[in-house]
């Protein structure tokens, strides 16, 4: 895992669509940028994808739903828990589990890093 810094619930992350992902921690205790940093458990959602797949004639909705988070720090842990980094790759995938791309990770803070 290449160093980066620690990613937290206030960076700005996006499905490949363009649509905001928001992360939602159970971690209490470790903040950086006045938000707490982001676990490779927390749950990241996805809001108002826009995607669709032709089907037929037509289309049919296959918005991002959700970010599977797959390659944290691996020498920080917060509560026991990998931390996620903005050199972490993941995911995002439809509801029913289809692959979507890989997020963006805009903007987080800059001054914690870890590996």
């Amino acid at each position: 895992m290449m160093p980066g810094t620690l990613l937290h619930t206030g960076a700005s992350v996006s499905c490949p669509h363009g649509a905001t992902a928001q992360t939602t921690t159970s971690n209490t205790k470790v903040f950086v940028g006045g938000a707490p940093v982001a676990t490779l458990t927390d749950t990241t959602t996805v809001a108002g994808c826009p995607f669709q797949v032709p089907v037929g004639a037509g289309t049919k909705p296959q918005p991002c739903v959700r970010v599977q988070w797959q390659a944290p720090a691996t020498r920080v842990l917060v509560d026991g828990r990998p931390a996620l980094l903005n050199t972490s790759t993941g995911l995002c995938q439809s509801a029913e589990q289809i692959p979507q791309g890989p997020p963006v990770i805009a903007s987080t803070q800059t001054k914690v890093t870890g590996q």
